[in-house]
């Protein structure tokens, strides 16, 4: 999604360029497209000048609307730092206390942070390095 957030308007990247800049292998960027798609936070286009481009202004999308896309939700996430299914407030687990610090300041980060905030001049000169479409 930054990748796509650093591209210029009326650019888009295809699947498989998207795939050889991230190192995702391409069958399972495949399907995240495929879900960030159908959540409305990308676009597709089909044909020769194709690809997959951001369907509205970076500023506008944070990391939980990515997260909650691609069926992670960072609010109604509440698992346990060691996998139990008990952990609670009732029957913590020696690590609840600390990781539940964490989860909430991860929390507030996904809900406040945009795609515009990550350092998009960097993306830019990694995506302009790139070799040309075959």
């Amino acid at each position: 999604m930054a990748c796509l957030a650093a591209l210029g308007p009326g650019e888009a990247l295809r699947a498989k360029d998207l795939a050889e800049l991230t190192s995702i292998p391409l069958p399972y960027l495949s399907k995240v497209l495929r879900k960030l798609v159908l959540e409305g936070l990308l676009d597709s286009q089909n044909g020769h000048h194709g690809g997959f481009s951001l369907s509205r202004p970076a500023k506008k999308i944070t990391y939980a609307d990515i997260l909650r896309a691609t069926e992670f939700d960072v609010v109604a996430d509440h698992r346990c730092a060691f996998g139990w299914e008990r952990c609670n407030a009732e029957r913590p687990c020696a690590l609840h206390g600390t990781y539940g610090k964490l989860k909430d300041g991860f929390q507030e980060w996904a809900r406040k942070t945009t795609l515009a905030d990550a350092d998009l001049r960097l993306l830019r000169r990694d995506i302009a390095g790139r070799p040309a479409p075959e």
